[in-house]
């Protein structure tokens, strides 16, 4: 029953979202062309805002527990488990003081308006899942970019999104990476419960009334550890508050 409801929400879910990513493009394009990097980022603020509001035609909703201050003006790799596509504007909104950026996989950097453009042109990295000759140089990259800038990199290291809820295997060689061209970097864990709900039946129709939930846990200095220990307390902060 509840499946057959939420089919008309959907479709107004689907059209927001869609409405959304089109209108905001040209605006990106305009403000990173005509004026760099700030005024599009505030652009991009605008548009995570936007699709996260999605959710609401869906009577769902989002919000954060910081469980300990994450200070500004420093690198910060951000690493989460991942369930569903509002991951990525869920952290993009919420953690927008930090200037995210994302590894992305490649297939994200063509073809849709306004997310394709912003991965390319914002700072994120694209990397090639299948050709780890291209990704370990992208990865450097960002690692420096954060390095040098202050500025944040989300990063998933399940590599795919869980169907259900429960976490999968996570891969160390991006983390490791990002450590060592960012040695200046603060490892903040990220839990997210509850995003993959709103696929519990697939691309259609959504799930309704999902109470997404992110809960990003307390920094840690990437110098201050050994690799295996750093990526071992990350990895047990991160699913010992999956529920």
């Amino acid at each position: 029953m509840l499946r057959l409801i939420s089919i008309p929400f959907s479709i107004l879910a689907y059209f927001l979202f869609f409405l959304y990513i089109t209108i905001f493009h040209p605006i990106s394009v305009f403000s990173f062309r005509i004026f760099g990097y700030h005024a599009h980022k505030k652009v991009i603020d605008a548009l995570y805002f936007s699709l996260l509001s999605v959710i609401y035609a869906l009577f769902s909703s989002a919000k954060i527990d910081f469980r300990a201050p994450i200070p500004e003006g420093k690198p910060i790799i951000f690493v989460a488990n991942h369930q569903s596509l509002f991951d990525i504007m869920t952290m993009g909104w919420f953690l927008r003081r930090y200037h995210p950026k994302y590894v992305s996989k490649i297939e994200l950097g063509r073809n849709i308006p306004s997310i394709s453009y912003n991965l390319r042109h914002g700072g994120s990295v694209l990397i090639d899942r299948k050709d780890p000759r291209q990704a370990l140089p992208a990865l450097k990259q960002m690692g420096e970019y954060i390095q040098e800038h202050n500025r944040s990199v989300i990063i998933y290291p399940e590599g795919t999104r869980s169907r259900d809820g429960r976490p999968g295997h996570f891969s160390n060689n991006g983390l490791k990476i990002l450590c060592k061209y960012a040695p200046d970097a603060l490892v903040v864990p990220v839990t997210i419960n509850n995003s993959w709900r709103v696929f519990r039946y697939g691309g259609f129709p959504f799930g309704l009334g999902c109470r997404i939930k992110l809960i990003a846990h307390a920094p840690m200095a990437a110098k201050d550890y050994p690799f295996n220990t750093l990526f071992e307390n990350t990895v047990k902060a991160i699913v010992d508050d999956i529920k």
